[in-house]
Parts: C-alpha cells; structure tokens; sequence
C-alpha cells in the first residue's frame, strides 16, 4: 500500500509516493506552483501523476501548506497574504479524495520523527529557519498542533522585549532576529540575502559577522526559552539557513553555553535536519497515514 505526500510552496509542488508500511519513497516529483493562478490545478495534476506511477493502491494522501489548518485537518483556515484563494479551499471535494492537511512545518518534524534525525525520539521541539521562522512539537510521540493549530509557531516568541513587533505583533520575535525576510533591515540595507550575509561573513566582514552572530545569539536564546518550556529530548533545526552549516552551529554551540540551563551538566542535544526540501512532502504523507489509523 502506499501514500502520497504534496508539498505547496510558492514557487515549487513537491509530491512523493511512499510505502505506508515500510516509508520508502517509491517516486518523487517536482512541479512548478505556476503563480497565483494554477497552483490548485498543478496540486490536482501531481496527484494524478503519481497515482498513475503508484504500482500498489494508494490509501492516504496528505497535503503540507503554509498556514493554520482548520480543527480537522481538512483545509487551510488562515494564511493572509499568500496564494490567493488557499484559505478556505477544501482540497477532498477538489480532489475527490480524502485528504489530510497539516502546516508544513508540522509536517517537515513529522518527516525527521518517523524517518529522520528525530527517530525514535518522544518529545521533539523543531525550528525551520528560512524566510520566516516555524516549527513544530513532538509530545510523546506525536504531533501536537494545539488551539487553532498555532503550536509551534517558534518564530514568534520575543527574544527581544525593546525591538519592533513582527506580522503577529510580537516584540523582537525570534523570526524578525534570523529570518531571511529581515536581513536586508538587520544589516541596514547591506546585505539582501541571508547566503549574501554569509558569503561576506566567511571573507572576515566586520558587519557581516556582527549581524550574523547577533542573530545566531538571539536564536540561541529562543532555543534555550523551548527547552526551558518544553524539556525536549532533541531540538532539530531545520530550512534553508541550515545550509551555513558549521557557520550556524558551531557559534550556536558557544551561545547555548551562556543561555541554556543545564542541571547537571546535561545539555540537550541539536541536530540539523536530515530532510531537505522534501522533508513538507514526506511528511504530509506521513501524517496521512497517521491520521487513516487513528483519526484522532
């Protein structure tokens, strides 16, 4: 038996086939979103393909997005701003199927729980750093989505009570502090990319490795606050920021050293990300099979 998995980003539609049982991806696809105007139709047609391409039934889809879902994982309910027309859009009638839609963060821990870095892990707290910041809560096992699905929501914790209010109004979020969506005002129009921050950061520039490393502290200290609330067996950092690589975790290290409480002399162990830009698929087609077994 199988499952598929859609990712819906703004500029590609991941899908994956996946063996229910065994979670080997039998074929993965990648289409573009086509803009605002046919990316339910691109969604429909990389469905349509990999059922074609599946030797066994298919017997769960799932579907990963930007946004709050609805209480039943049917749609999306709350996503201002992006892909006209997602909030609302029930995507079992569009599809004819049964359909399970989860927050793509959700889904890309869902992907390193059952497959990834977090296997065999109970209580998982993971951040992806992009162009924002989300992230997702393991609680024994699984998933844990909270009131109106906004568990999670890392990015918008105050990591600094006196610096201006992000889109959910929060002071000094953790994702005004690292997000790409906030590097061009951080380095005062010096830089216009977190990968152009880097590059320069590795050359030695003084503002470059101001800026970075003053994100880098800023996120060490969201972290510390998760494991603080939380207690997490594993926090995996996830995104495109991740790519830094050593640039990222090697002066995260040092941070988590002066901000962490440690009782003890026990720190809790970071992982980056085992999946990269599949991880949203994988992971929707896991919650898929997840959620055909036991519903709730």
């Amino acid at each position: 038996m199988n499952a598929i998995g859609i990712d819906l980003g703004g500029t590609w539609i991941k899908g994956v086939l996946m063996n229910s049982e065994t979670g080997e991806i039998v074929k993965q696809l990648y289409h573009p979103t086509n803009g605002e105007k046919d990316w339910k139709q691109a969604v429909a047609e990389t469905v349509a393909d990999l059922r074609k391409l599946s030797p066994d039934n298919v017997t769960a889809t799932g579907l990963s997005a930007p946004g709050l879902p609805d209480e039943t994982n049917q749609y999306i309910a709350f996503m201002p701003g992006r892909l006209s027309g997602l909030e609302g859009f029930h995507w079992g009638s569009f599809l004819n199927d049964d359909v399970h839609v989860v927050n793509d963060a959700h889904a890309a821990l869902l992907a390193e729980s059952r497959f990834g870095v977090a296997k065999g892990y109970r209580q998982v707290v993971m951040l992806t750093l992009g162009t924002g910041v989300g992230g997702g809560i393991l609680i024994d096992g699984r998933l844990y989505q909270g009131n109106f699905q906004k568990a999670g929501s890392v990015g918008h914790i105050a990591v600094d009570g006196e610096s201006v209010s992000d889109v959910t109004g929060m002071p000094g979020s953790l994702e005004n502090a690292i997000g790409n969506c906030t590097i061009e005002k951080r380095s005062m129009g010096r830089f216009t990319s977190t990968y152009q921050l880097l590059e320069a950061y590795k050359q030695g520039d003084y503002v470059a490795q101001w800026v970075w490393l003053s994100s880098v502290r800023k996120l060490a200290i969201g972290v510390s606050s998760l494991i603080n609330g939380f207690s997490p067996d594993l926090v995996v950092l996830g995104g495109g920021i991740t790519q830094a690589e050593e640039d990222l975790m090697r002066p995260l290290a040092e941070f988590m050293t002066l901000y962490e409480w440690r009782p003890g002399g026990q720190a809790t162990p970071l992982k980056i990300a085992q999946f990269g830009d599949m991880a949203g698929a994988i992971g929707a087609a896991s919650f898929a099979i997840q959620r055909s077994i036991s519903p709730v």
